[in-house]
């Protein structure tokens, strides 16, 4: 008897003899995960983020972002600023940021900021939707993405962010949901990472608490 044959009869009576110890049912209920032992949502999001090579600025109020967001932009001498969300485009104007809200001379754009829809702590991921303002080109485009969130969207599962969306929605739900884990990477050519392949090359988060 060789080798193979061998490897089938210890099959074929593996298959006849049942084992003393039967694999138990899996319970599909219970989360595969390892459970958090943070105090708080925010925490384990930052904790996870701070992996994906993104920067992260957390701010203890409005006004601490808004002091930190204007000492941010004018280190940077950016010129080409777009903002489309109403909300954000308030808080610029009384910063004085100057800023683009259209798509006109898009293709010289250097920095795009936008809201999001959830923070997700088990990934460390930024949920970003087409339902926003920003829209699909703000979130992918801009060399540069600065998201502006709150402690308040922050969720610890990806389906408690998908949850959130359908409750948010209701039958209009949006046709495109991203989530933003670190900014864009690949490393498929020669295992040579390379940052911006699709999409922005930096990823600066800032989180405003609530």
């Amino acid at each position: 008897m060789d080798s193979r044959e061998k490897i089938l009869e210890k099959i074929k009576k593996a298959l006849i003899i049942p084992t003393d110890k039967p694999m138990p049912k899996p319970d599909f209920k219970k989360s595969p995960y390892i459970q958090f032992t943070e105090a708080t949502c925010e925490v384990a999001f930052a904790d996870a983020y701070n992996k994906g090579k993104g920067e992260f600025y957390f701010c203890e109020s409005l006004e601490v972002f808004l002091t930190q967001l204007k000492h941010y932009l004018d280190n940077k001498n950016f010129t080409k600023i777009f903002i489309w969300e109403e909300y954000l485009q308030e808080l610029a104007k009384f910063i004085k940021i100057d800023f683009q809200n259209n798509d006109k001379n898009l293709n010289d754009i250097e920095v795009g900021i936008t809201l999001c829809e959830a923070l997700v702590a088990r990934t460390g991921s930024i949920v970003v939707s087409s339902k926003q303002s920003a829209g699909r080109r703000l979130t992918i485009f801009p060399p540069i993405h600065i998201v502006v969130a709150f402690t308040s969207q922050c969720v610890w599962e990806i389906k408690d962010a998908l949850t959130l969306l359908k409750t948010q929605y209701e039958n209009n739900f949006p046709s495109m949901i991203s989530f933003i884990t670190g900014p864009s990477q690949t490393a498929d050519i020669e295992k040579t990472l390379v940052l911006g392949a699709h999409g922005p090359k930096e990823l600066i988060l800032f989180l405003v608490k609530e």
